[in-house]
């Protein structure tokens, strides 16, 4: 009897180590990768979209997928983290970018 049960517990141990066990690891990394989005974050959706989060709601994120162009996606939609953006040093940025830009609307005045 042990002779005929033993190939069967030897199948489901590799599929164990091959299949279940690295699909298992996988789904843990993907879930935490969409628990730590936040807003400048560039992100890749599973239907192709490049974008930056522009704001994070509960269920969705809003992506800026183009400039002035908002789409509503739902987090677990994103695949990839293409690159994280520190929000202090996009801030400062911005605001660097406003200075330069007001002695040229003065000038004009």
């Amino acid at each position: 009897m042990l002779v005929t049960i033993l190939p069967l517990v030897l199948i489901f141990v590799v599929f164990y180590f091959l299949l279940i066990r690295p699909q298992q690891k996988k789904m843990k990394e993907h879930k935490a990768l969409v628990a730590n989005l936040k807003r400048g974050d560039r992100v890749v959706t599973s239907g192709g979209l490049i974008g930056t989060v522009a704001r994070v709601l509960d269920e969705e994120i809003e992506v800026e997928i183009a400039q002035g162009v908002k789409a509503k996606v739902v987090r677990s939609m994103v695949s990839t983290v293409v690159s994280k953006t520190d929000v202090a040093a996009r801030k400062k940025a911005e605001k660097a970018d406003d200075k330069a830009a007001e002695p040229e609307d003065e000038a004009k005045s």
